[in-house]
């Protein structure tokens, strides 16, 4: 049983609690020691969200150190940027095709940095660097809230556990109507995964 230390991040509506949360359940169905903390700030605005999850054989705190993040999930482009130095040197970062106009920045005075300047900062700490067409996965399945699915599609590849100990919670824990959609689109975000990595399709 490996530790493993995740740092979801984003911004409001995009999904980042219900991630973390569901990751949670899933690591404990699956006999992990769990810990769990978020942070919304203005979420309900846009703001950011920040949740750490950590599974471990023992797990004795739930915020993860500066420098031990395992993977960074950056639902939004730019709060991936802003959270790179917690990762640590053999991290993964997991970024989604998204981007949010700060209110700061929505009158062009303050320009909203590009995926190569976003890229740049990540880089400075890792090598590998994912950005997921969460977004057209989202579309495919006829469900534009699943950009989160798709995510922990994705980082279900470099975990342990087999893609029924995910799907499985999920049909128990996400409303009927939106349970196929989901599924579905974890499915496409392992997909996407193990093609990117075997090609290494890695941002650098």
């Amino acid at each position: 049983m490996n530790d493993v230390n995740v740092l979801m991040v984003g911004v409001g509506g995009h999904g980042v609690i219900l991630a973390s949360d569901g990751m949670s359940e899933i690591g404990m169905n699956n006999g992990y020691d769990v810990k769990k903390s978020d942070s919304l700030g203005m979420a309900q605005r846009g703001g950011s969200v920040v949740s750490h999850v950590r599974w471990g054989k023992h797990v004795f705190a739930p915020m993860i150190k500066k420098g031990e993040v395992d993977f960074l999930l950056g639902f939004e482009q730019l709060e991936a940027a802003r959270w790179a130095s917690y990762l640590k040197p053999d991290g993964v970062a997991i970024v989604a095709d998204v981007v949010v106009i700060p209110i700061s920045a929505m009158d062009g005075k303050i320009p909203y940095p590009s995926w190569d300047e976003c890229k740049v900062v990540l880089s400075q700490y890792i090598d590998q660097i994912y950005l997921i067409p969460a977004t057209r996965i989202a579309r495919e399945v006829g469900n534009p809230r699943a950009v989160n699915m798709a995510m922990l599609g994705f980082l279900s590849a470099f975990l342990e556990l087999e893609p029924e100990a995910w799907t499985d919670t999920m049909r128990r824990r996400l409303p009927p109507r939106f349970v196929e959609s989901s599924v579905e689109a974890f499915l496409k975000g392992a997909a996407e995964a193990k093609e990117m990595i075997t090609t290494k399709g890695v941002e650098r």
